[in-house]
């Protein structure tokens, strides 16, 4: 029988975790098998991000001679058990750590609920890539493509900024989703208030609140927030892996299926995808979706390969 690892065994191993992170050599997925393996460890890790955090702020303490002095007496062990002191005793010890930093993706169909270092949260849309970095005075999130809501955890003293090509979006405590699109994106509050702007757009920064959308341009900025509490709720349905129709177009309906599946759905003729549908779907049932669709405007569905085919049966009434 393998011996169980002992509490001090895994609180090491988190701060070696951390320190791993600074250096930006963390696998989020290494460090994800690592706290499945036993209950205790997401806690030890909590404790030694905390602490992490504590010798980072401990840099507003210094500056002097005997400052510097005792950086230059801090080793590579001597941080790993300072860790654990300065989480039980809360000791300011000066340090200049660079950052706690991991990247994450999702496949086509994939949908993730990922925990931040900081407390919050971050539910991750299809085919998305995100880099998250906890810097001592400000909370970076790059998204490069795809979709993301964030819950942020409140720290006044760390704005979190969401940095999406140009665009930025800026929150303290909230929750708000940001999604890419062709030429800028899309921002959604659910709540609190944020801000949001476009870097060398030359505008002042839009104050979106909860219930209300915006459109910010790459290159003019963001535009006049609209309230939509209800197209939230509905466009932000994937968190459960659902897709909401009330009264979109077939064709645009069929392009939002196509995000999060590899068999597309095809629509052979231009007026059946000007179609309205309701109804409430599952995001990786495409088939299901286009019969259901067809049934109602009397269409056909053909599957080929990795085509699902929608043609019209017979010409639609104008």
């Amino acid at each position: 029988m393998t011996e169980r690892e002992s509490a001090a065994d895994i609180e090491a191993a988190a701060a070696r975790w951390v320190v791993r992170a600074d250096r930006g050599d963390l696998d989020p997925a290494e460090l994800e098998a690592w706290l499945a393996g036993d209950t205790r460890r997401q806690g030890a890790f909590v404790r030694a991000q905390a602490a992490w955090g504590l010798l980072d702020r401990g840099r507003a303490l210094g500056g002097n001679e005997a400052s510097s002095k005792a950086r230059q007496r801090i080793d590579r062990r001597g941080l790993l058990a300072g860790l654990g002191v300065a989480a039980a005793a809360c000791v300011a010890v000066v340090v200049a750590p660079r950052l706690l930093a991991a990247r994450y993706g999702t496949a086509v169909g994939e949908i993730r609920r990922v925990p931040l270092a900081d407390g919050s949260l971050a539910a991750i849309n299809t085919d998305t890539t995100l880099e998250v970095a906890m810097k001592p005075r400000r909370r970076e999130v790059r998204l490069d493509r795809g979709e993301a809501w964030f819950q942020v955890a409140k720290d006044a003293e760390r704005p979190f900024v969401v940095e999406s090509g140009p665009v930025r979006v800026r929150a303290v405590g909230t929750a708000f989703s940001v999604r890419r699109r062709d030429g800028g994106c899309e921002v959604l509050v659910t709540e609190g208030v944020v801000e949001v702007w476009s870097e060398g757009a030359g505008e002042a920064p839009r104050r979106v609140t909860a219930g209300e959308r915006v459109f910010a341009s790459d290159a003019a900025g963001a535009a006049r927030p609209v309230p939509a509490s209800l197209e939230i709720t509905r466009e932000l349905a994937w968190r459960e892996g659902q897709i909401v129709l009330d009264g979109e177009a077939f064709g645009a309906a069929a392009e939002e299926f196509n995000r999060y599946n590899a068999r597309k759905i095809v629509i052979a003729d231009p007026a059946l995808a000007e179609q309205k549908l309701v109804g409430w779907f599952r995001t990786n049932e495409p088939e299901s979706f286009a019969r259901a669709a067809a049934s109602s405007f009397g269409a056909r569905v053909t599957v080929r390969g990795d085509a699902i085919l929608v043609q019209s049966l017979a010409p639609l009434a104008e």
